[in-house]
């Protein structure tokens, strides 16, 4: 009998048990996949440089717990004061009054998504801003970055919950290798998908694909995609309020695209940002992130799901065609390796990141309630002022094993 099971090894899972274990519980982790780290994962894109797939800001830098964390652990980041992209009009460069009032339109519309907040009137963000403007476009595909779904499926009160400190730290050393190292030595059982959790008179009973785990708790630390598949039997099943908050919570979807390069055929600067306004669907794009010889183009929302559909070989063609258009052909010439990423059918996510509905603002708070005193959530679904984060994972971590810790000693 164990005191605490965690179900997942992401961010959340991996503090909170570290948690429950500096106050003394015994703890299991079990996790799907057959890694630790969650949607924080990074890989090699050049031989010593990492690239994340998933998080890769420390977002709200001076509140961000990960921050120190990672200056404990050795994993590089940069202090990132400003940020000053560049806007592209499909032909031809923004002038400064152009850029002036692209600027303005994008504050205004944070404004009026604040005021819903402020008046308690939840609807979606796109009700909210301005539908005939020449920017309207870039502030629909940036809410479809900021919470992985279009600004239609967006709750504009949710949205303007996030608490944000304007200080967005890029990890140069990899956020996934930053949540990688927080797991080390941690008792994590890998390739042990959960099948069902029951509760039983003395505790928690918890069938995986590695066996069954008998507690006094179990913590749920999984995405709210794979809640809302239901891969994972409750019984007796979860209360009504909790699905209809599962429901309300769902994953979008936001997927990274980046492509290596022999030299600097765009002849920009390193770590330069550029926000393409052609077409429908605009593309922010990285280039040279760090001096690296690489481009990131990211989507968002619906369009995220038909390019991962299309493949990735139509994800690469889509974000080559934008930079020829900018740069001129001579990048084809110099296009090689890369990645791209498709965590919309990623089977131990089902999604990138969680999205509240319009409406449903409030609806976290419900998702983080614990059940009976013994089955209990975490994780970024569940933070009322960080979600879509990997420090809100975090947070949300610690806070619920101290929860339980607490609970368990009374």
């Amino acid at each position: 009998m164990h005191d605490l099971v965690i179900v997942g090894a992401g961010a959340a899972g991996l503090a909170a048990a570290r948690t429950a274990m500096d106050r003394g519980l015994d703890v299991r982790v079990l996790e799907a996949s057959h890694r630790i780290g969650g949607r924080a994962y990074s890989e090699d894109i050049l031989p010593g440089v990492a690239f994340d797939l998933g998080c890769h800001w420390l977002h709200s830098a001076s509140i961000n717990p990960l921050v120190d964390i990672a200056g404990r652990l050795g994993v590089e980041y940069q202090r990132t004061a400003s940020w000053t992209p560049r806007v592209h009009l499909g032909s031809r460069w923004a002038n400064d009054a152009e850029y002036a009032d692209f600027l303005s339109f994008w504050e205004a519309c944070n404004q009026s998504v604040d005021a819903c907040r402020a008046a308690r009137h939840d609807v979606a963000v796109a009700d909210v801003i301005e539908r005939n403007r020449p920017w309207t476009a870039w502030f629909d595909y940036w809410t479809s970055l900021m919470t992985s779904s279009d600004s239609d499926r967006v709750s504009a009160g949710d949205m303007a919950s996030y608490r944000d400190t304007g200080e967005n730290w890029p990890v140069v050393g990899g956020y996934g290798n930053l949540v990688h190292r927080l797991g080390a030595g941690l008792p994590v059982t890998l390739n042990a998908a959960v099948e069902r959790i029951r509760l039983t008179p003395s505790g928690v009973r918890v069938d995986s694909a590695a066996g069954r785990l008998e507690a006094r708790t179990v913590l749920v630390t999984v995405s709210t995609g794979i809640l809302g598949s239901e891969h994972i039997v409750f019984d007796p099943p979860l209360p009504d309020d909790k699905r209809q908050a599962i429901a309300a919570v769902p994953l979008g979807n936001h997927n990274r695209i980046a492509i290596v390069f022999d030299g600097n055929p765009f002849g920009v600067d390193p770590s330069t940002s550029v926000i393409d306004l052609e077409g429908d669907v605009p593309m922010l794009l990285h280039l040279r992130p760090y001096g690296h010889a690489y481009v990131v183009g990211v989507t968002g929302g619906r369009f995220a799901d038909w390019l991962e559909r299309a493949g990735t070989r139509a994800a690469r063609e889509h974000l080559l065609d934008r930079l020829v258009r900018i740069f001129g052909a001579a990048v084809v010439q110099a296009a090689r390796g890369g990645i791209v990423t498709a965590w919309g059918s990623d089977p131990w996510t089902l999604g990138a990141y969680s999205t509240c509905l319009p409406g449903q603002a409030g609806q976290r708070t419900v998702l983080a309630r614990p059940v009976d005193d013994r089955l209990y959530f975490a994780g970024e679904a569940t933070s009322s002022d960080a979600f879509a984060t990997c420090h809100g994972a975090y947070r949300t971590g610690v806070d619920t094993a101290t929860l339980i810790a607490d609970a368990l000693a009374a």
